[in-house]
């Protein structure tokens, strides 16, 4: 029989217990210490957005990323540096110095884009601006004026309708089927090309490499520019003045395959250096004109990589491994982490969670985490909260961990593996930057960026330090697998 006196002994026990398996608090200190005083995360974020910009998986800016993140990891003291490679593609693709503009009536340098993996011109094309016709008697109308013509939309067409795999597509409309001969015939115009407008004042870049090759793929050019320079072209073609545009795209088909990794070091865990706590980032971006890839996902890369660099500055002897992994693919499906999945799911039991930076260039303010795991997050806050009291730190209890999400905590969390995105807070506008032209690096706040890589060290050292692994919820009957 449980007496009050036993219970009330155990409860004292545990909450010993729970005392004794803090991380050391000597050595956290000196952890915020070199977060708040010696930070470096600017100029790593500023040499991977700057000195090496944008970093499409597949492009050669990519390619020197990887390297560059491991010469950093071994100069700071990480052990275990390697790429992992967890696949490869059919082509490579290069985006070099391009522009696009108006010259006549008037000379204007417009904001604009073109899908990743996609044809560009073969240097600067200069040619008149023809209004897209609409409907079969407008194209009849103006057939012999589109040849050797860039055809400019006021609006966009409308897209034809998605299906999923496996699905038939649905029936077009009659309206529908009228406007997709006449996006047909306009195709076979012998047109240079389409320039559709943004929808807004952001112009966003995205693209897929699938079932291209550098010799084979299409061949027709879209540009995307901004809606307010679409509104400055109409302008004078609804004036009556004639209009003429140049773009000079440099898009480069590189021949493959293209194998692609991820990026790993570790500092080794002491005591029990089979179990795991895993810190990540993606390294790849978009690479959109104008786009440096710094806020997505410059300053994720720059935090992994500043905090690998304080926990060794401090000498930190962690007693599990922390692992630093830099995700590919991650922009067009988290193709780097799923495969990590995959490819360690004898390991999985043994990775006590993964913390993930990929929300842009404010604070870490937090994460969802179940009830059972708020406890192990108490020094980290504790600690935090002392440090940077004007960006508090504050775990959100969930029934349960997301099973989806946009970034690389998600395939972990799939499998039952606790993956923490990080609650991004501050007063940076990330919808703004979001896989736009505005992705660079002199928007990004560096008060944000030191708490953050502070945090994260934190973050792993107390948990690579605790009692037990992270809690777990029950794992799924049916874990997803990569696409």
């Amino acid at each position: 029989m449980l007496t009050y006196r036993h219970a009330a002994l155990g409860t004292l026990l545990l909450f010993s217990a729970l005392a004794n398996a803090q991380a050391d608090q000597a050595t956290i200190d000196r952890i915020v210490k070199e977060g708040k005083m010696n930070n470096q995360v600017m100029s790593h974020l500023e040499f991977v957005s700057v000195g090496i910009g944008h970093r499409l998986t597949t492009s050669p800016g990519l390619d020197r990323a990887y390297h560059w993140a491991m010469a950093k990891f071994k100069e700071f003291g990480c052990v275990n540096v390697h790429l992992e490679e967890w696949g490869e593609w059919p082509v490579g693709f290069h985006r070099g110095p391009s522009y696009a503009k108006m010259t006549s009536p008037e000379e204007f340098n417009f904001e604009f884009t073109t899908a990743s993996w996609s044809q560009g011109t073969n240097g600067p094309t200069k040619a008149k601006a023809v209004p897209a016709p609409t409907t079969m008697e407008e194209f009849e109308k103006i057939e012999s004026q589109l040849k050797g013509a860039w055809v400019v939309y006021k609006v966009a067409p409308p897209r034809p309708p998605r299906t999923q795999p496996g699905q038939n597509p649905p029936e077009l409309t009659a309206a529908q089927k009228d406007r997709q001969a006449v996006e047909n015939e306009i195709a076979n115009a012998g047109i240079l090309g389409r320039v559709l407008p943004s929808n807004n004042e952001l112009v966003l870049t995205s693209g897929s490499y699938a079932n291209k090759t550098a010799a084979n793929h299409p061949k027709d050019i879209n540009v995307t520019i901004r809606k307010s320079d679409m509104a400055k072209v109409f302008e004078h073609i609804d004036g009556g003045k004639p209009v003429e545009l140049e773009f000079d795209l440099n898009n480069r088909f590189i021949e493959g395959p293209i194998k692609n990794y991820n990026v790993i070091a570790e500092i080794p865990g002491t005591e029990k250096p089979d179990e795991v706590v895993i810190l990540g980032a993606h390294i790849d971006s978009w690479d959109g004109p104008g786009s440096q890839g710094a806020a997505d996902n410059g300053t994720g890369v720059s935090t992994v990589l500043e905090a690998a660099r304080i926990l060794n500055a401090v000498g930190a002897k962690p007693k599990r491994t922390i692992r630093f992994i830099l995700f590919s693919g991650e922009e067009q499906g988290l193709h780097g982490s799923r495969r990590y999945v995959e490819m360690h799911k004898d390991e999985l039991d043994k990775i006590s969670c993964v913390f993930i930076e990929d929300g842009g260039a404010n604070y870490e303010g937090g994460a969802p985490a179940l009830e059972s795991m708020i406890p192990m997050f108490q020094q980290l806050m504790d600690t935090m909260n002392a440090a940077f009291p004007d960006m508090p730190v504050k775990m959100r209890t969930v029934a349960q961990m997301p099973r989806g999400g946009g970034s690389d905590h998600a395939p972990f969390n799939a499998v039952g593996v606790p993956g923490f995105f990080w609650d991004e807070v501050g007063t940076f506008d990330y919808t703004f930057i979001h896989h736009t032209q505005h992705d660079y690096f002199s928007r990004v706040p560096a008060n944000y960026m030191i708490q953050s890589a502070t945090n994260s060290a934190v973050a792993c050292y107390v948990m690579a330090n605790a009692a037990t692994m992270m809690p777990r919820a029950p794992k799924p009957a049916n874990p997803p697998t990569s696409n």
